[in-house]
């Protein structure tokens, strides 16, 4: 089999069509609606009338938490920095910026020296700026300098440049991350986040808190717009995958195949696995809202050999490119995707490399937004 090549998931983008905003309001967005070979411009607030009576609609319920907290350090153990540098002294005092991209399990079995704050310690995996010279030891400080709110103690190295950060236990640990942190908008989002991105970089649906990025093909749901799928009959289930680094992750390989994935936790129920398994076995479309879902569903059924979904929590690092044979997914409501990017080729994977393509150069011609905040695609094959 030829390798794939991550150049041929490149397209020219005009940065001015990266949405810095959400639309106006939700249901508002831009949708194009790709079925077979046909590409039709709409807008969202129609989604429902293209679903299906005894389809299946599956979302991913995560809910998106502050997790970039600003803060300074103090120096402890630090990494000596040159005398000639006038910097220097300021460095070993200054800003420091950390986004959480993951709480690990088990952190109640470590206790912080010399700690005695009521509460559960906790221990996260975070990317750390300036990260090359803050080392294991260091210590960061959230709130008032005077009188922090927050402490972790940076104790190693991770993996793709994270640093394993434990944090002192204080009794209301999440309570304060919602005090002190920011909304972690994506790096192409050039802009500081406000009291807005707290409300539009979050589902209507959103229910287990545990994602560092949005799943963004969810953002423009509205209730009244689930109350019209439901009312055309259509069912409605949901997983949960809690979005991780691998959303900010480059692929930095030539060959596709030499590219690997952050794993990511995700939970699917009891009621969610028997409504998969009865549209299946009925022949009715599942209908994936994002690429979180599909990764998701298509990783719980790679398990079983027969492809089915059993109720279960795990571990998901599913790649999808081309090549892959999809076993439960049967329509696809997506965002745009960055070039070169996994949740592109999953797409591709999808519908088609050449098709998705060449609706991507129909979206740039028609002055759609892109990513995040921007408008979306519906895929039917």
């Amino acid at each position: 089999m030829a390798l794939v090549l991550v150049s041929d998931f490149d397209y020219l983008l005009p940065p001015e069509l990266i949405a810095q905003h959400p639309a106006a309001r939700r249901g508002a967005a831009r949708m194009l609606h790709m079925c077979g070979e046909e590409l039709r411009d709409t807008i969202f607030f129609e989604f429902p009338a293209l679903l299906r009576a005894g389809d299946l609609l599956v979302f991913n319920d995560t809910r998106v938490f502050p997790a970039r907290l600003f803060g300074h350090r103090r120096g402890r153990r630090a990494q000596p920095l040159s005398p000639h540098n006038p910097a220097s002294r300021d460095f070993l005092h200054g800003r420091v910026e950390v986004l959480l991209t993951r709480r690990l399990p088990g952190t109640a079995e470590v206790q912080a020296e010399g700690s005695s704050n009521a509460g559960e310690e906790q221990i996260w995996r975070a990317l750390v700026r300036p990260g090359r010279k803050i080392m294991p030891g260091e210590r960061l400080y959230f709130g008032p300098e005077e009188a922090p709110e927050l402490e972790a103690e940076v104790v190693e190295r991770g993996e793709f440049g994270e640093r394993i950060l434990r944090f002192l236990p204080v009794p209301d640990f999440f309570a304060r991350l919602e005090q002190l942190g920011h909304v972690p908008l994506p790096p192409y989002i050039d802009r500081p986040d406000t009291p807005e991105d707290r409300e539009r970089y979050q589902t209507v649906f959103a229910r287990e808190t545990g994602s560092v990025a949005a799943p963004t093909a969810g953002l423009h749901f509205t209730p009244e717009i689930l109350e019209r799928i439901r009312e055309r009959g259509v069912e409605t289930a949901s997983v949960t995958l809690h979005v991780g680094l691998g959303t900010f992750a480059p692929i930095r390989t030539e060959v596709v195949e030499e590219h690997r994935l952050h794993t990511e936790g995700y939970q699917i129920s009891e009621e969610t696995a028997a409504k998969i398994a009865l549209a299946k076995q009925q022949g009715r479309r599942v209908v994936a809202v994002g690429t979180t879902t599909v990764r998701t569903l298509e990783y719980a059924a790679a398990l079983d050999p027969e492809g089915r979904i059993t109720a279960h929590t795990g571990e998901a690092d599913i790649f999808i490119f081309p090549g892959y044979r999809f076993r439960v997914v049967d329509a696809l409501l997506t965002n745009f995707h960055l070039p070169r990017s996994t949740l592109l080729m999953l797409v591709c994977a999808f519908a088609g490399r050449a098709r998705v393509l060449r609706a991507y150069e129909h979206a740039v011609r028609e002055r759609y937004r892109f990513f995040s905040y921007g408008d979306c695609m519906f895929i039917e094959n």
